[in-house]
């Protein structure tokens, strides 16, 4: 294993000092990482002792928090690094997952995208950073693993996932007629009047067909991501910083550019727009609507939580903490069609409309190369493959993958060191779907 001092050197950091490479790049030009065994937090010791050593202490205020290969820490660890709030399970039992676990999974193999050689799924794990994954097939537990810092009674930062969580309230409030998808945001938040979202209707919230100029990316210093994630307390402030103090505050400043509804593309501060008008018409934070709308009814196993921004503001574009086995009780319930835990939690009608997907056209136009013939709809991304797979992902590797099908579901965290799903695509996506086929082909 590599020296701490060495790690360092070469693990340059992710949303402080990571530099974005472009996804068209070849694998060969990446900057060198060290491997999942070799960052393994557990193995570094980070934050172990009283006080820890002061080469292994992981802070906020400084953005270790962010750099790699402490992330692999933090990210299991966010409540003790920022401030939060919690998302209540509920007074009811937990839920039970039965087990069936199967001893045939780690040796399935599959072809990585771009690649001729081929990869195991057990290989994948490491290739991909994962923290942790567990895997539901008909609703029973079949593979479960905890890698790193993250344990079964741990929460980890689910990062853009928490945008499919906040789709699917806004869907249900649109269904129940209490939000109307053709209605603007400023006609809800009268505050976003002036602002690039006024005249954007919440359908065009909900799909990301918005004009806004925002830019998320990390290559470029002066990119409206870092003027967002500063504002919300995401990121440390650098001295005499004069720019919002909150997300809100940040919303209102963001202006067009061109006009909505001409094609995807993916900008967090959708959903940090979408999260302010369910807190209007709800009366309700952000976390009291995940709470009693899903969390409570799920049996969830543990509370979730989220990051906040000084003034106790959600961050619903990517702020929600989860234990895994609840992540894959969330998506085990978006399978059966809403229904979970002895109830009806989601309309179906709702789950109906995520599953068609949205306008293939439109997602074409923002260019994801290993993403062709997908759609986006109500902040989940949907694959119309030919088990008509859907899912909800985020940076670093976090998702929530259903194949109907297969009738499977994948929860998975993870620390990969660069913050852009392209770069765990390639072992990610098709590590699924080998997947659901062998379950499809062996079924126990």
């Amino acid at each position: 294993m590599r020296p701490l001092r060495a790690i360092q050197s070469v693990a340059a950091g992710t949303l402080l000092s990571l530099v974005m490479v472009s996804p068209l790049l070849a694998q060969a030009t990446l900057p060198k990482f060290p491997s999942a065994e070799e960052s393994d937090p557990v193995k570094l010791g980070w934050m172990v002792g009283s006080p820890p050593p002061a080469d292994r202490i992981i802070r906020f205020n400084d953005g270790s928090m962010y750099r790699f290969p402490q992330m692999r820490w933090s990210f299991s660890n966010v409540r003790q690094l920022m401030p939060t709030t919690n998302v209540w399970r509920g007074s009811g039992n937990v839920s039970p997952l039965p087990r069936a676990e199967r001893d045939d999974i780690d040796a399935i193999v599959f072809t990585p995208l771009g690649r001729s050689e081929t990869m195991t799924w057990k290989e994948s794990l490491g290739a991909n950073y994962t923290d942790g994954i567990v895997v539901l097939h008909k609703g029973r537990i079949v593979y479960e693993r905890y890698l790193g810092a993250l344990k079964p009674e741990g929460q980890h930062i689910a990062m853009s996932v928490t945008k499919s969580f906040f789709g699917t309230i806004a869907a249900i409030l649109v269904a129940e007629g209490k939000l109307s998808e053709t209605a603007t945001a400023a006609s809800y938040v009268p505050e976003l009047k002036d602002s690039a979202f006024g005249d954007a209707t919440i359908r065009q919230l909900l799909d990301m067909t918005t004009g806004v100029r925002y830019s998320e990316n990390y290559a470029d210093p002066k990119a409206e991501i870092y003027e967002h994630i500063r504002a919300g307390n995401m990121l440390p402030r650098p001295p005499g910083y004069a720019g919002a103090n909150t997300f809100y505050e940040f919303l209102v400043t963001l202006k067009k550019e061109g006009e909505h509804g001409q094609g995807f593309s993916y900008k967090t501060v959708n959903t940090d727009a979408l999260g302010w008008i369910i807190r209007r018409i709800t009366g309700k934070s952000v976390s009291e609507n995940l709470s009693e709308r899903i969390w409570s009814k799920l049996g969830a196993e543990q509370d979730a939580y989220f990051a906040v921004d000084l003034v106790g503001n959600e961050f619903a574009g990517g702020g929600l903490n989860a234990a895994l086995r609840d992540f894959a009780r969330f998506g085990e319930m978006i399978r059966n069609d809403g229904s979970f835990n002895g109830q009806q939690i989601i309309a179906k009608a709702v789950i109906d409309d995520i599953r068609k997907g949205g306008s293939k056209d439109d997602f074409a136009k923002a260019g994801y190369k290993l993403q062709p013939g997908w759609s986006y709809r109500n902040m989940w991304w949907v694959t119309h493959n030919e088990h008509g797979a859907f899912m909800a992902r985020g940076v670093h590797g976090q998702a929530i993958y259903i194949d109907p099908k297969a009738e499977m579901v994948i929860a998975r965290f993870g620390s990969h060191p660069l913050p852009a799903n392209a770069f765990n695509d390639p072992t990610s996506l098709p590590a699924y779907h080998a997947l659901a086929k062998h379950l499809i082909a062996n079924p126990r």
